[in-house]
């Protein structure tokens, strides 16, 4: 029910406050959760150009060191993608007056690649497989578990073909909402051109590491100003998202 003299559209710009508001909290999460990953990585050696390949390799970094195996197989990086559902979403919401076009394709295309990504992700997977194969007592049980291990790999493996369709998507969806971000007069100009940079850095990278991987280390480097951006453009635009839920 409407209070009195309560307008549908009031009521329905508060309701969009509240997504807004939701957004803005779950991409925090998920800044925190970048901001962890990276601590991860530069505390436990985690270096994406010196990981194993063979899904024995990986069994064998599991039973050494689990949170590395993890974050070597994109676990939270796909944690932070479920986390920044509700953001896009919010996004969206921010535009749905100005330009809802770009934001719109954005919104889609990045949801498509949250699917992919988390569907296809092989992080857990292959830690049950570790178990199993360290448990194994046969050599036939090993091998038909390192099979397993190798198509997971092939399917959802950091820097693999099969991986490869989430990763586009998600870094061509944000690339496209920094880009409607530009178009749109919600965010600013500044906040717009360090998302476009570093979404284009990591567009990069993604291209480098699946198709070039002998430049794996010139990848790496893309990366990590790609990255350092990205995350600053994320946190600009969570800092906006926040003001105009309370605006």
């Amino acid at each position: 029910m409407l209070e009195k003299n309560q307008s549908p559209i009031l009521q329905s710009d508060e309701q969009w406050k509240s997504i807004i508001r939701i957004g803005a909290v779950t991409t925090l999460l998920a800044i925190l959760g970048t901001v962890f990953d990276i601590l991860v990585g530069s505390t436990l050696g985690g270096d994406l150009s010196t990981t194993p390949l063979t899904a024995i390799d990986k069994f064998t970094q599991f039973k050494d060191n689990w949170l590395i195996g993890l974050y070597n197989l994109d676990l939270l990086n796909a944690l932070t993608t479920v986390l920044m559902i509700p953001g896009y979403l919010a996004l969206w919401a921010t535009h749905r007056r100005t330009n809802a076009g770009y934001v719109t394709l954005a919104t889609i295309i990045y949801y498509i690649g949250a699917a992919v990504f988390i569907a296809k992700n092989s992080a857990l997977p292959m830690l049950d497989l570790s178990s199993k194969f360290f448990a194994a007592t046969t050599i036939a049980q090993k091998d038909l578990l390192a099979a397993a291990g190798e198509a997971y790999l092939a399917g959802g493996g950091h820097g693999s073909p099969g991986a490869f369709a989430g990763f586009i998507l998600l870094s061509t969806g944000s690339l496209l909402m920094a880009y409607g971000m530009l178009k749109g007069n919600v965010f600013s100009k500044r906040t717009a051109y360090v998302g476009i940079l570093g979404n284009s850095l990591l567009f990069i990278y993604v291209v480098l590491v699946t198709f070039v991987p002998e430049i794996k280390n010139i990848a790496v480097a893309v990366a990590a100003p790609g990255g350092i951006l990205a995350l600053a453009w994320t946190i600009m635009f969570t800092k906006k998202l926040f003001a105009l839920a309370g605006s």
